[in-house]
């Protein structure tokens, strides 16, 4: 065993063009609700790069690219995840259920996404375990929300359910990227067995 060097990485990786051209994405838009810090935007977007998501959807006061501190954290991925900004979450909720992946090369005809179910990362009476989530809960329209709020009673009022990573220890939540990562990266591990 060794490590391997960045040549050798880059080598078993899509090259930017490939991956802004890709047909094959996770069946995930991400919603990011309000989040206040460039930074977190930043790696929410490093993050749906690494997972190879359909799209981000930024809403209301969101930073969202062209900014220098986003791309600063994503490393470039501002580039290869296909993104768009929403003033409210209503629209970026209307967008994500009726989203059209792009045709095929030479194609006139639009893909169909399938029927959308709209979650929320958010503790609530009735959240389920990310851990419970199931191949039946794709495409997904993923909401995360703000730092110190979450995720607005408008955009749970849209949801079909809710998500929420166990806490063992005396805290209850997760910087927002952390905790995006952990459940998109649960998702992967779903939609792997597809």
């Amino acid at each position: 065993m060794h490590k391997l060097t960045s040549y050798e990485i880059q080598q078993q990786r899509q090259t930017e063009a490939e991956a802004i051209g890709s047909e094959k994405r996770l069946p995930i838009i991400a919603i990011l609700e309000d989040i206040r810090s460039l930074y977190n935007v930043g790696s929410i977007f490093r993050t749906s790069d690494g997972a190879h998501l359909e799209a981000i959807y930024t809403v209301g006061y969101t930073p969202h690219p062209p900014r220098k501190e986003i791309e600063k954290t994503a490393l470039g991925a501002d580039r290869t995840v296909p993104h768009q900004h929403f003033s409210t979450i209503e629209e970026a909720v209307a967008a994500a259920l009726n989203y059209h992946p792009p045709a095929p090369s030479g194609s006139a005809a639009l893909r169909r996404r399938g029927s959308t179910m709209l979650a929320a990362l958010e503790i609530t009476s009735n959240s389920r375990s990310i851990f419970e989530m199931r191949q039946a809960d794709f495409p997904l329209a993923l909401i995360v929300g703000n730092e110190i709020t979450g995720v607005s009673d408008t955009a749970l009022s849209l949801c079909d359910f809710t998500l929420e990573i166990p806490m063992l220890g005396v805290k209850h939540s997760l910087n927002v990227a952390v905790a995006y990562g952990i459940a998109v990266f649960e998702c992967v591990r779903v939609l792997q067995h597809v």
